[in-house]
């Protein structure tokens, strides 16, 4: 930041005969043209109610509060609007501490007229209860840094902090219906203020013998300058209010033709503060539906390689689950080789277990896939199995098969279908145990024989 003198109006002669000369030839110190503005960036503060303008090297903050107070006798239904403004050395070194300076009352007044007159605020709607309790909305202008045009600066401020104040919502109750609660805002949203339009300020600037016209005076402008007005108008053209603080006298042709210009500049103004506040809105409203830190925004990109990670974990996890449980089969011999069967009756319901951490974004273990992979890790332990039933079942039948006994040719010319049965199909337990009372049958038989 360039450094200023102490004293604004103590410039060299040479210095403003430099301005005055260079307005001839329509130029300007900073490089712009006579009617050109500066570049407008608005910036809103975490809470409610605040902004902060930056107009070229000007810097103003505004904050925007609101209580419940008594109204006034002559307007008992409607609430009150009041702007305050201060003035620190840290802005400007010609700025002094204390009471508040001629400079920084008439700014206070021009931002009040153009928001009071014009009923850009509706003040019947901060009314809560006739005649006891309304609403008394505060604006508080700081100046930070004064590079020219403060009017300007601090009327957009106003404005911009007006249109995100949120105040609570009340309600009346109790035995008569006059008792007022106040809701909080966890209970119930607040709500905005009511603006009907935005009276934008527009500042002129007179400067030399021959009052050349220039928009939005810098710093070093308004020391040379021999006078000044500034025009408050809306976005449909209306003019709010008129400031013509002394100085040279300004011709009506020359007031008419800063009338046009400044409808113009006014519109392009109320553009760029709504499109800021709508701006504000939507990151408001984003903020209050993300409550939970896991839904964020993620990379597609991220996602897949995230996910194709994820699925070669879980199934080299499978791979390890398997090939223990095969080998717990053929040490022990006891396991069952399909650990998700469970039986209850006649009804077999199968599941297949997955990881211990499940993933919302993984899709699990693939059934089809862990089937075929169980299949093919079991069928060497299944024909071992096999095997070593087949084998305990012959020596069963061994055990269990009756010492020989004679027999009369005879005998064996009454059973011709004996071999028959035999070679039919191999024999199973029940079959080589027989019944004692068709051995007696038997033995009897050949006795009598």
């Amino acid at each position: 930041m360039e450094q200023r003198l102490a004293n604004t109006w103590r410039l060299t002669v040479n210095e403003k005969k430099f301005i005055e000369n260079a307005l001839l030839s329509d130029l300007r110190v900073d490089g712009r043209r006579p009617f050109d503005y500066r570049n407008v960036i608005i910036t809103f503060g975490k809470d409610d109610g605040s902004a902060e303008v930056q107009l070229g090297q000007t810097h103003v903050m505004g904050f925007v509060t609101g209580q419940l107070v008594q109204p006034y006798r002559d307007r008992s239904n409607e609430g009150t609007l009041s702007i305050f403004t201060e003035f620190s050395p840290m802005a400007d070194p010609s700025f002094e501490p204390g009471r508040p300076t001629e400079a920084a009352i008439e700014l206070g007044r021009v931002i009040d007229r153009g928001l009071r007159e014009s009923r850009a605020v509706d003040t019947e709607s901060l009314c809560v209860l006739p005649g006891k309790l309304v609403w008394a909305i505060r604006i508080d202008l700081h100046i930070l840094d004064n590079g020219g045009n403060l009017v300007d600066t601090a009327n957009i401020a106003a404005l911009a902090a007006l249109m995100t104040f949120r105040r609570p919502e009340c309600s009346l109750g109790g035995d008569d219906g006059q008792e007022v609660i106040v809701h909080p805002p966890e209970e119930r949203d607040p709500l905005p203020l009511i603006i009907h339009h935005l009276p934008i300020a527009i500042t002129f600037a007179f400067i030399g013998s021959e009052s050349s016209v220039v928009i939005d005076p810098t710093h070093y402008e308004e020391a040379v300058m021999g006078g000044r007005m500034t025009t408050t108008l809306n976005a449909n053209g209306d003019i709010c209010s008129i400031q013509k603080a002394g100085g040279e006298g300004v011709l009506q042709s020359v007031i008419m033709q800063c009338l046009r210009i400044a409808s113009v500049k006014a519109g392009d103004i109320t553009q760029k503060i709504k499109k800021a506040v709508d701006s504000f809105d939507t990151q408001r409203a984003l903020k209050k539906i993300k409550r939970h830190p896991a839904s964020t925004a993620m990379d597609i990109d991220e996602v897949d390689s995230k996910l194709k990670k994820i699925k070669s974990e879980l199934v080299d996890k499978t791979d390890t689950i398997i090939s223990g449980q095969s080998e717990n089969v053929e040490e022990g011999g006891t396991k069952s080789l399909e650990q998700g069967q469970i039986k209850k009756g006649n009804e077999v319901k199968k599941f297949i277990g997955g990881p211990s951490s499940w993933d919302p974004y993984s899709k699990g273990v693939d059934p089809e896939f862990l089937k075929a992979s169980l299949a093919s890790r079991g069928r060497s332990t299944t024909n071992k199995k096999q095997e070593e039933l087949k084998k305990n079942h012959t020596l069963s039948e061994i055990k269990l098969e009756e010492p020989p006994t004679v027999v009369n040719q005879g005998s064996l010319a009454v059973d011709p279908a004996q071999p028959e049965q035999q070679s039919k199909g191999e024999k199973t337990l029940k079959d080589a145990v027989k019944p004692k009372h068709k051995r007696k049958k038997k033995q009897s038989s050949t006795g009598a024989s």
